[in-house]
Parts: structure tokens; sequence; C-alpha cells
């Protein structure tokens, strides 16, 4: 297996039910910038703090329908910018969900998520579906994603994945 299909491990950010596309990507955020200047202004309205703070290979984890809201696919593509690179939720937004593997960043649905505290090191297998809690000790259950969803994460999202199939012939 690649290493882009490895379990996920990092440090938790969570937030509650109903994030929306506009405190992800606030539209003063993106409009005439580039997607990593724009991400700077990723949900200052809930935590002014999470664009400067996030590191490279955080977990995000929220309540009940993240992504709410507009179609924004900069929404998704802040948090992987920020170095996000597994998204955990009760619920998502369709378009939101899609937009998010699309960008090549897991996203896994896990009734469970709210057992996972703030800074809570944390290891996600979107091939089993297994959150570890590596903090509590606890092991959640999240919907796994299918094999053709994770090449196409390994890829580097849908753009890229339809690029090397086509390339290949």
């Amino acid at each position: 297996m690649s290493a882009e299909k490895e379990p996920i491990e990092g440090r938790a950010w969570v937030f509650g039910d109903n994030i929306d596309t506009d405190q992800l990507a606030p539209v003063p955020s993106y409009m005439n910038k580039e997607p990593e200047e724009g991400c700077k202004m990723c949900l200052r309205a809930v935590d002014p703090d999470f664009a400067a703070n996030v590191q490279e290979g955080d977990v995000f984890v929220a309540g009940n329908n993240l992504g709410i809201g507009s179609s924004r696919e900069q929404a998704p593509q802040y948090l992987k910018i920020l170095g996000i690179r597994a998204v955990l939720a009760k619920s998502f937004a369709r378009i939101f969900y899609r937009n998010t593997l699309n960008f090549g960043l897991p996203a896994l649905v896990c009734d469970e998520a709210g057992r996972i505290n703030p800074g809570d090191e944390v290891r996600v297998d979107p091939l089993t579906g297994t959150v570890d809690n590596l903090t509590t000790g606890e092991t959640l259950a999240a919907e796994p994603l299918p094999e053709h969803l994770l090449t196409m994460i390994a890829d580097g999202g849908l753009l890229k994945h339809l690029e090397r199939k086509l390339a290949q012939g």
C-alpha cells in the first residue's frame, strides 16, 4: 500500500455542528487571491487562531452538517493547503464531502466524532474506518472509504487522478 493510503496520524482540531463553507472560506478570503493567501482566513469567525496554528498532518473533526452552505470548492482546498490530512464528521453536506475527496483529502463519516477532544492525537485509517484516539486509548468506528476513492486520493485528487488515467491510455 502506498504512503498516501496508510493511516493518518495527527492532532485533532475539533469543531461543533453546522460548520459551513462561509466559515471555512469566507468570501473576502478567496476573492482575487491565490488559495495559499486565502486559506489564512479559514475559520477566522469560529477560531481566529486556526489557520496560523494548524500543522501538517493534523485532523479536522466536526459534528453534524459539516460543509453546509454553498458549494464553495475553496473550503476543503483551504483545509488541505493548511495541512489537514483527514476530515472526520458525524455528517457532511454532500457537495462538501465530494469536494473534499476531489481535492485528495480523506473525509470519513464518524458517528462518534464527538468523543474526540481538541488536541487529542488520533490515527485515522481510511481503508478500515478505524479511528484510534492515541491520547485516550479509545478506538472509534468510521465509514471506510472504498479502494477506488483511496486510489484517487493517493493520486492527489480527482484532477490528478484523471490526468494519470488519461496518460496511461
